[in-house]
C-alpha cells in the first residue's frame, strides 16, 4: 500500500513536469479515488480482524483449572451461581462471570496471645512476640492468667466461607477469643495451670465451632492448642511456690498410697496365714478330743465288765509313762519303806531322772491294794 502511494506521487511529479509552454498539467482524479478507496478497504479488513482476535481472546479467558486441593466457586455479576470441584472448567468471560478458587484442604493456623515472625521456626520461643491484650484473661476464682494458644481450621464450605462473612480469619480469631475466655471464666486458676488443659482446650473448640456454625461461615474447627498458661509476671514466683507445694503434696500421696497398697496385701496375707493355723489347730485338737472321748467311753466299757483287771492295768501304763525313761529303778514293799531312810543319788549325773524309793513303794503298795 506504500509502494501504490509512492507510484502515485511519482506520477502527479511527471505531470507536473512536463506539457505544453511548461504549463501546469491537470490531476488524474479518477486514479487517485481508485487507490484510496483501496486502501481503505485494506484498512476495515484489517480492523475486522483485529477485533476478531480480541472477541476470540475475551471468550476464551473463560477457561480456568481448578486444583486438587481446591473448589471452584463461580459468581454471575457478583451473585453465588455454582460451585464445581477440581479439573478444567469454563464460566462466562468477565464481567459477567468470575471464579474463585479457594483451598479446602489447607489447614489455617490463628495465633492468640503471641505472634510468630514471618519465616521464625515456631520452636524458638525466644523469637515470640507476646500481646498481653489477648492473653490476660479473669479465672472463675478471680485470679488473672496468661493463655497463649493457637487456632487451627480448614473451609468445610466454600459458599458459605467466601459469601457469609466478610473477614473470616478476622472472625475466627475474635469467636476464638470470646470462647476462651468463656471456658476460662468457669475455671479456677489451679486447675488451669495443671490438671484441667486438656478440658479446657476441648469445651473451647466446642463453643468455637458452635459460634462460627451460628454464623454460617462454613469453617471446621480443627484444633485449639494451648502453647503457654501462667499467671502474670508479677506473681509468678508466688504461684510458683504454689505449684511446687502442691506437687510434693501429690508425691507424699502417691507415697502414702504406694505404702498403702504394699502394707495391706501383706496384712492380708498375714491374716489368712494366722486364720489358716488356727482352723488348723481347731482341727487337730477337735479331733484329739473326739479319739479321747472314744477311746475313754471304749475304756469305760471294759472298766465296767472287770473293774480290778482295768484298774490294774491303768496303774501298770501310768507307772510305764513315769518311769519309762528312768534307767535304775528301786522297788520296795510297804514294810520295808518304813524303815527307810530316803537319800540323795550323789554318785548320778546331773540331769538324770530317779524316782525316790519312797515314793516308789509307796505306789507299789498302792497299786497291791
Amino acid at each position: 500500500m506504500n509502494w501504490d502511494w509512492d507510484r502515485l506521487q511519482q506520477q502527479r511529479r511527471n505531470r507536473q513536469g512536463g506539457g505544453d509552454g511548461g504549463g501546469r498539467p491537470s490531476p488524474d482524479w479518477e486514479e487517485l479515488k481508485r487507490k484510496l478507496s483501496q486502501l481503505t478497504r485494506l484498512r476495515i479488513s484489517g480492523v475486522g480482524i483485529l477485533i476478531g482476535l480480541i472477541v476470540l481472546l475475551w471468550l476464551a479467558s473463560g477457561i480456568y483449572i481448578v486444583d486438587p486441593d481446591e473448589v471452584g466457586v463461580v459468581k454471575r455479576f457478583g451473585a453465588y451461581t455454582r460451585t464445581v470441584q477440581s479439573g478444567p472448567h469454563y464460566h462466562l468471560p468477565y464481567p459477567v462471570e468470575t471464579v474463585q478458587t479457594p483451598s479446602v484442604t489447607t489447614v489455617r493456623r490463628i495465633e492468640i496471645g503471641f505472634r510468630t515472625p514471618e519465616g521464625t521456626s515456631k520452636l524458638i520461643k525466644a523469637k515470640f512476640r507476646k500481646v498481653p491484650k489477648e492473653a490476660l484473661m479473669l479465672t472463675g476464682d478471680e485470679n488473672l492468667v496468661n493463655v497463649q494458644y493457637t487456632v487451627q481450621y480448614t473451609i468445610k464450605n466454600a459458599e458459605k466461607y467466601l459469601f457469609q462473612i466478610s473477614q473470616p480469619r478476622t472472625a475466627v480469631k475474635e469467636a476464638a477469643e470470646a470462647s476462651m475466655r468463656d471456658v476460662v471464666g468457669d475455671n479456677e486458676i489451679s486447675d488451669i495451670l495443671t490438671t484441667q488443659k486438656f478440658e479446657i482446650q476441648n469445651e473451647s473448640q466446642e463453643l468455637l465451632q458452635d459460634i462460627l456454625d451460628s454464623y454460617n461461615s462454613g469453617i471446621q474447627v480443627s484444633s485449639v492448642k494451648m502453647q503457654d498458661v501462667h499467671p502474670p509476671d508479677q506473681v509468678r514466683d508466688a504461684f510458683k511456690d504454689v505449684a511446687s507445694a502442691r506437687e510434693d503434696k501429690s508425691t507424699l500421696i502417691n507415697q502414702a498410697q504406694a505404702y498403702r497398697n504394699k502394707i495391706i496385701p501383706e496384712a492380708r496375707g498375714q491374716v489368712a496365714s494366722i486364720r489358716n493355723e488356727a482352723e488348723a489347730y481347731k482341727e487337730t485338737k477337735v479331733r484329739q478330743a473326739r479319739g479321747e472321748a472314744a477311746r475313754f467311753d471304749k475304756l469305760l466299757k471294759q472298766y465296767r465288765k472287770a473293774k480290778r483287771i482295768t484298774r490294774k492295768r491303768l496303774y501298770l501304763e501310768a507307772m510305764q509313762d513315769v518311769l519309762g525313761d528312768v534307767q535304775q529303778k528301786t522297788i520296795l514293799t510297804d514294810s520295808a519303806s518304813e524303815n527307810m531312810v530316803p537319800f540323795l543319788p550323789l554318785n548320778q549325773p546331773s540331769g538324770t531322772k530317779r524316782g525316790l524309793p519312797g515314793e516308789a513303794g509307796q505306789k507299789q503298795s498302792s497299786g497291791d491294794n
